[in-house]
C-alpha cells in the first residue's frame, strides 16, 4: 500500500482517537487535493478492520502486518466488511469517469448496513471524495446513514472542499485536517512514484505541485522541466527574437500535445506568482498585473476552447513583461 508522508499530525490525532475507546462514527478528512487524504482513508480503514479482528495484538499506529488475514483481504479487494464509494467509469469500454458518485451507489450500501459485519464487530465505508456526491440525492441518501449508523460502522469521508458539503453532513462528522506537504516530503513521494525521473524533472514537478504530491504526479511525463526552462528564459530577457515563445507554441499545439498544453495553462500563472514573490516596488506591480492577466487568459482559453498556438503566444507574451526593469 502507498506510504503516507507529511501528515504526522493527522495520523497522531486519529491514532489517539482509536486508542481512546470511543471512536467517532464519521470522520471528515479535509484538506487540499492530492495531499494524501485518500491514502490515509484506506490505511485507516485497513487498520480499523484488522484491529477489530485482532484486539490488542497490533503495534501502535496505522500499520498492519502484510500477513494479517484482514490485510490480505483488504489488499485483494475482498474484505466483506469494507465498502468504498468513488466515481465509476462511464462504461466498460470508456475509462473516463462519471462526473459524480451516483445516488444508486449510496443506496446500494443499505443491504451492507442492514446486516451484521462478517469478521468482527466493525465495518468501514470510505467515500473518496464526498465532494463528488450527486446533488441532492446522494447527499441526502448518505445523511440517513450518518444520522443513525449501525453499531460498529465507521465512515471516512474525503473532502477537498468541505465548505461545499451539506451542513448536515459536516455536522455529523469529526473534522481531521490535512495540510500541504513540504518540498522535501513532496519530492520523496514523487521519487517513490517515479524512480526513473531525473533531478530536473523532479524539481519541476515539486514546484508545480505546490505542496500536493498528487497534483505534482498529475504532470508526470509531460516534460514540465522544459516548459519551466522556456518560461524562465522568457521572463529573464523578454525573448526579443520570439524564439522561445514560437517553440512553445509549436510544441504545445495539436491533439497529441493536449495534456502538455493543459499543464502550460496551469503553470504560467504559477510561474508568474513565484516571480512576484521575489519582487518589490514597480517590479512587483508589473508581476501582479501579469498574474491577473495570465489567470484570466488561461481561464478563458479553457472555457472557450481558444486556439492553442494563439493562447500560448499570448501567455508567453504576458510572461515576457516580467523582463521589465525590477
Amino acid at each position: 500500500m502507498t506510504r503516507l508522508r507529511g501528515q504526522d499530525g493527522a495520523v497522531a490525532a486519529f491514532v489517539a482517537a482509536m486508542g481512546g475507546g470511543a471512536l467517532h462514527h464519521a470522520w471528515l478528512l479535509a484538506g487540499p487535493q492530492g495531499v494524501g487524504k485518500g491514502t490515509f482513508a484506506r490505511l485507516a480503514a485497513r487498520r480499523l478492520l484488522a484491529e477489530a479482528m485482532s484486539p490488542g495484538t497490533l503495534a501502535p499506529g496505522l500499520d498492519v502486518p502484510a500477513d494479517h488475514y484482514g490485510a490480505q483481504l483488504f489488499a485483494g479487494g475482498t474484505h466483506p466488511d469494507y465498502r468504498e464509494l468513488t466515481r465509476l467509469p462511464k462504461s466498460d469500454k470508456e475509462p473516463e469517469l462519471q462526473r459524480s458518485i451516483k445516488v444508486d451507489q449510496v443506496r446500494a450500501l443499505l443491504p451492507f448496513l442492514g446486516t451484521l459485519p462478517s469478521l468482527s464487530p466493525r465495518r468501514v465505508i470510505v467515500i473518496d471524495s464526498a465532494d463528488d456526491l450527486e446533488r441532492p440525492g446522494a447527499g441526502n441518501a448518505l445523511l440517513k446513514s450518518l444520522e443513525e449508523p449501525p453499531a460498529g460502522t465507521i465512515f471516512l469521508l474525503v473532502s477537498h472542499a468541505p465548505g461545499r458539503l451539506m451542513p448536515t453532513i459536516r455536522s455529523r462528522c469529526r473534522l481531521l485536517r490535512f495540510d500541504t506537504l513540504s518540498d522535501a516530503d513532496t519530492a520523496a513521494v514523487v521519487r517513490d512514484a517515479l524512480p526513473d525521473a531525473d533531478a530536473d524533472e523532479i524539481d519541476a514537478l515539486v514546484r508545480a505541485g505546490a505542496g500536493s504530491p498528487g497534483r505534482a504526479l498529475s504532470y508526470a511525463g509531460l516534460d514540465l522541466a522544459r516548459i519551466d526552462t522556456a518560461l524562465a528564459a522568457i521572463a529573464r530577457d523578454g525573448d526579443p527574437d520570439n524564439r522561445h515563445r514560437l517553440a512553445l507554441a509549436k510544441s504545445l499545439s495539436g491533439k497529441p500535445a493536449q495534456a502538455r498544453y493543459e499543464a502550460f495553462l496551469d503553470r504560467v500563472p504559477t510561474a508568474i506568482a513565484e516571480a512576484a514573490a521575489l519582487r518589490r516596488g514597480e517590479g512587483l506591480r508589473i508581476a501582479l498585473d501579469a498574474y491577473d492577466r495570465a489567470r484570466a487568459s488561461a481561464a478563458a482559453a479553457r472555457g472557450l476552447s481558444f486556439d492553442a498556438q494563439a493562447t500560448v503566444l499570448d501567455l508567453a507574451g504576458i510572461v515576457a513583461r516580467l523582463a521589465a526593469p525590477r
